[in-house]
């Protein structure tokens, strides 16, 4: 089967989960698409204190928050930004992106309130250190890294993720999967400059979360419970997905980026096989000749249940990652397919937000649960949409 060279980032290959070949993908012009809603976007929110959070199924316009309020969300719309600027080598959009960084600085300021630093300041001062290599971003990172490691406790061997929940919860020490992608800040803050137990840290919590989060078959609780005088595993649970045992398709996605990136940084051969052993059963449960899951993979009235684009967009990203880490040319040419294939579904006409609303992707889901951003626009399933089509259009 040939392929068109113009076309960047396109794959011909089979995949074993799908026995689908994949389709073609325009990466810049979907970067350019991208663009266009951030430029909509910008015109809309206009104030710079603001940052764009979701949009209602039943709204047009973005519902904003205040960075004062600390919500664990505001990292993503400056990374976008800088995945923008990445994209349009515009001094223009490199200003913007830098902007509305600086508005996170009074985060960098206070003590550890939860395991969110690393969603709200390595997405964004961490590509800005990326992208420009000022040394005022890497400082700001570095000193984020000490406050977030103050959360790691060293009998469980995890960072505490929701301080709030210990007493309202009764969860001693409580770890959720998300937890997972805010260890690559201290990966990254142990090379450069900062403490070399940031690394040790980030590798123990991705020992004891390989060890107790996740059931037999690869599938993830939610939330794991540790009690903190001698570590011990209590339980597991779920918050945002069906029930405990069920098998919530952000928090899969979480694990599969999580872990994808601990291989990367460690190069130890258990985190690739255990990587694939989640991602694998992902894979597997995906609705029948489609690439964004559910919800949650179990419930109760699939398919009269709400998508998650946001799960789909994370997992895109990861597997392209993860097919340049593979040993195994097969799986990396699986991955590979798997991951274009998604984007080429988010980026159809059932996904794409385009003329309706300002984002880039409709059908998120927030949570469910608490009723919470159901069949929504969402911030974070922009910026790894966009994260992935950045990576397609490197490799």
């Amino acid at each position: 089967m040939r392929t068109k060279g113009i076309i960047i980032g396109m794959a011909v290959l089979l995949t074993a989960c799908t026995a689908r070949q994949s389709k073609e993908l325009n990466v810049s012009r979907e970067l350019d698409y991208c663009r266009s809603q951030i430029e909509r976007t910008l015109q809309e929110t206009g104030n710079k204190n603001q940052m764009p959070q979701n949009i209602a199924d039943s709204l047009n316009h973005w519902k904003t928050v205040d960075i004062a309020i600390s919500e664990w969300v505001i990292g993503f719309w400056p990374g976008i930004l800088w995945y923008n600027y990445e994209h349009t080598g515009n001094t223009t959009d490199s200003i913007t992106a830098d902007d509305y960084t600086h508005l996170l600085y009074p985060l960098t300021q206070l003590p550890a309130y939860d395991h969110d630093l690393g969603f709200q300041l390595f997405c964004s001062y961490g590509n800005a250190y990326r992208l420009t290599g000022n040394e005022l971003y890497r400082q700001i990172i570095l000193n984020a890294a000490d406050t977030l490691a103050t959360l790691f406790n060293p009998n469980v061997g995890t960072i505490l993720s929701w301080p709030r929940e210990v007493e309202g919860r009764g969860w001693p020490h409580n770890t959720i999967i998300d937890n997972m992608i805010n260890l690559e800040m201290l990966f990254w803050a142990s090379k450069n400059g900062g403490s070399p137990k940031l690394y040790d840290m980030a590798v123990k919590h991705a020992e004891t979360t390989m060890q107790n989060h996740f059931r037999e078959d690869g599938g993830c609780y939610h939330v794991a419970v540790y009690d903190t005088i001698d570590g011990h595993f209590l339980k597991g649970v779920t918050h945002q997905g069906y029930a405990d045992s069920s098998l919530w398709a952000r928090g899969q996605a979480w694990a599969i980026y999580g872990y994808t990136m601990v291989y990367r940084e460690t190069h130890d051969k258990k985190f690739l096989r255990f990587t694939e052993k989640i991602t694998d059963l992902y894979l597997s449960r995906l609705p029948e000749k489609e690439f964004v899951p559910y919800w949650d993979f179990d419930a109760p009235t699939i398919p009269n249940e709400p998508k998650d684009a946001s799960a789909a967009a994370i997992v895109a990203s990861a597997l392209l990652e993860l097919s340049q880490l593979e040993d195994n040319k097969e799986k990396a040419n699986e991955y590979k397919t798997a991951a274009v294939n998604m984007l080429v579904e988010l980026s159809s006409d059932k996904y794409q937000s385009r003329e309706l609303k300002p984002s880039f992707l409709l059908h998120s889901t927030g949570h469910y649960p608490k009723g919470s951003e159901v069949d929504a626009s969402i911030i974070y399933a922009d910026y790894y949409y966009i994260e992935a089509l950045i990576r397609l259009k490197t490799m």
